[in-house]
């Protein structure tokens, strides 16, 4: 499984940007996505995440109300439409997929990252 982000860019304090995930590879395998960021000097944090069907969503409680997971398995596309966005919003947002392999079991794949910068 290949995932590649885009969407990210500089935005003011109480801007929107909407991020996208495009997965490819062995797709048909792909179980619960999400994303997460990663701040200078902090660690990876979970941001939402997002079950195969679409019907069950996660949210860390710092973007609640403010941010929306989505994805369209039809177009392997992931996204997350990030709205009231503050300067603590600031981070490289990473896609993450838990696909399931034979004989293996379930593995995480991550994309490249995208940087979200939110000017105050």
């Amino acid at each position: 499984v290949q995932l590649v982000e885009s969407g990210g860019g500089l935005v003011q304090t109480g801007g929107s940007l909407r991020l996208s995930c495009a997965a490819s590879g062995s797709t048909f395998s792909i179980d619960t996505m999400g994303w997460y960021r990663q701040a200078p000097g902090k660690q990876r944090e979970l941001v939402a995440t997002i079950t195969s069907g679409g019907g069950s969503t996660n949210y860390a409680d710092s973007v609640k109300g403010r941010f929306t997971i989505s994805r369209d398995n039809a177009k392997n596309m992931m996204y997350l439409q990030m709205n009231s966005l503050k300067p603590e919003d600031t981070a490289v947002y990473y896609c993450n997929a838990r696909a399931w392999k034979i004989f293996v079991g379930l593995l995480n794949y991550w994309g490249q990252g995208t940087q979200v910068t939110v000017s105050s």
